[in-house]
């Protein structure tokens, strides 16, 4: 946790300070949208401004944030016939048929291997 911490903690406040000074968010956008002005942007707290989202995100043993689904099982003998899917953010539906062939493959794969040890 630490590595991840030290690795995105600037990245992080960046966007604590862009979420409280607007000026700096539309100036983040204009990389995008080079014509927007800070006029454009209407900021009224009560009826516009939300808090910020919170994206859950899986991290490899290293600290890296993982930028795709992890497939995985268990080790013990009723585990190993379980197949997990982690990291497939919301909306998952977008990539599901991408899911659901991934899933489909490493089952039949998961089969054949718990068939062949038993």
């Amino acid at each position: 946790m630490r590595k991840l911490i030290r690795k995105y903690f600037a990245f992080g406040m960046k966007e604590l300070y862009r979420g409280v000074f607007i000026g700096a968010q539309v100036k983040q956008l204009q990389r995008f949208v080079p014509e927007l002005k800070r006029s454009d942007v209407r900021v009224d707290i009560e009826l516009f401004r939300g808090p910020a989202g919170v994206r859950a995100q899986a991290m490899d043993p290293q600290g890296n944030l993982v930028d795709d689904f992890v497939f995985d099982s268990g080790k013990g003998p009723l585990s190993k016939r379980v197949l997990h899917v982690r990291n497939a953010p919301s909306p998952g539906a977008t990539s599901s048929l991408a899911i659901a062939k991934m899933v489909a493959k490493e089952s039949t794969f998961l089969v054949c291997l718990v068939t062949l040890q038993t």
